[in-house]
């Protein structure tokens, strides 16, 4: 039997996660020098609390090579492993793990999913369910891949004051764009963000949203979404009703961030995989 691992940055429910078996090795954030283990030692509302209270951006980094060998080794005993990470664009979690496999020294197949979130755990849901399937390591890689290929993936950003933490924006600019009530909508090209526009007003801004979707994907009869938010339930139920109605899509799978994505998305932000 395929044993599917993957990292915390997937953020995938705790329910689905042991209903597939899915091993979930931790991400490490820092919050004013303390240490905590991604969906270990500290959950999301904990970290929500933490990071509001911080005048720093918190720090998120990679499981190190040697956890990712010892949970490879274990897992080698019961069937093939098959290791789905972060995209390498946003993480150094994918070089860890392909660490992780040569220290192992058993047989591994490590895959990038190019995707942060639920664009991330969607693919390891996909890998689940080929597996359960029947099919072979081999038909399941190329099935991911066009997955990969054809997913679409936004980021809405609420505020940008994680953004000014961070440094990539200065806090003059930070203030204007609050003031001007203006929204960063971003996008995944080839693993890596992307800014696609700026919008000023927040019932402009979802309508921009749900425009951008049906742009990439006007049917998406058969497709699930995933989307998490970052305390923002109000503004994830208007999406998903509209979602529901306009494109008909499968299913919807809707869950809060982990601390690796929220520490980028920020406050109100939310991410849709389709």
């Amino acid at each position: 039997m395929l044993q599917v691992v993957t990292d915390s940055s997937c953020d995938l429910p705790e329910e689905l996660i042991k209903k597939h078996h899915i091993r979930v090795v931790p991400l490490t954030v820092n919050i004013d020098d303390n240490n905590y283990l991604e969906g270990v030692d500290i959950t999301p509302e904990e970290f929500y609390k933490k990071m509001a209270q911080s005048v720093k951006l918190p720090k998120t980094s990679q499981p190190p090579p040697a956890v990712f060998a010892q949970t490879f080794r274990e897992l080698s005993r019961w069937g093939q492993v098959l290791c789905l990470t972060i995209s390498s664009k946003l993480s150094g979690t994918y070089q860890s793990a392909c660490l992780g496999r040569e220290l192992s020294g058993v047989d591994v197949t490590v895959f990038d999913t190019l995707a942060g979130s639920l664009g991330h755990g969607l693919q390891v849901l996909k890998a689940c369910n080929l597996a359960k399937a029947g099919c072979l390591i081999d038909e399941i890689m190329t099935e991911l891949d066009r997955y990969r290929k054809e997913m679409k993936i936004l980021i809405l950003l609420n505020t940008l004051e994680n953004i000014v933490k961070g440094g990539r924006l200065s806090k003059f600019q930070g203030n204007l764009a609050k003031i001007l009530n203006i929204k960063l909508l971003l996008h995944n090209v080839d693993g890596e963000v992307v800014l696609l526009e700026k919008v000023r007003g927040q019932k402009k801004f979802l309508n921009r949203v749900i425009e951008t979707i049906q742009g990439f994907c006007p049917d998406l009869t058969g497709r699930d979404i995933g989307i998490t938010h970052f305390k923002n339930p109000e503004d994830v139920e208007i999406i998903r009703q509209i979602l529901k109605e306009k494109c008909n899509p499968r299913d919807f799978l809707i869950n809060s961030m982990g601390p690796t994505m929220a520490t980028y998305a920020g406050e109100g932000g939310i991410i849709i995989s389709f």
